[in-house]
């Protein structure tokens, strides 16, 4: 089974954090369920984070990608993927 961990970081440490069971297709609602958990309101997900998201599994949210108020300096999501089948990179030059 896979998680989503999410991490509020405060001064450059983490602050707070929750690990979720959560599929890959499932981040949108597995991310609601763990900020419903640490009271915090959820972010608006950018072109940004997407790109993010499929490319290296994890983005991070800043304050002004939230409608309300925020007091942490980020909020980081990453998928931990727990079947142990290694992923390998798209890029060409790494083929060989």
């Amino acid at each position: 089974m896979a998680r989503l961990w999410v991490r509020v970081i405060r001064r450059q440490r983490i602050d707070l954090q929750e690990a979720v069971p959560s599929a890959w297709g499932e981040a949108h609602k597995a991310l609601e369920g763990a900020l419903g958990v640490l009271d915090l309101p959820v972010p608006m997900w950018l072109n940004k984070h997407e790109r993010e998201w499929r490319d290296f599994r994890r983005t991070a949210f800043l304050p002004e990608h939230f409608v309300e108020a925020v007091d942490f300096e980020r909020l980081e999501i990453e998928y931990l993927d727990d079947s142990g089948k290694k992923r390998k990179s798209a890029d060409v030059r790494n083929q060989f």
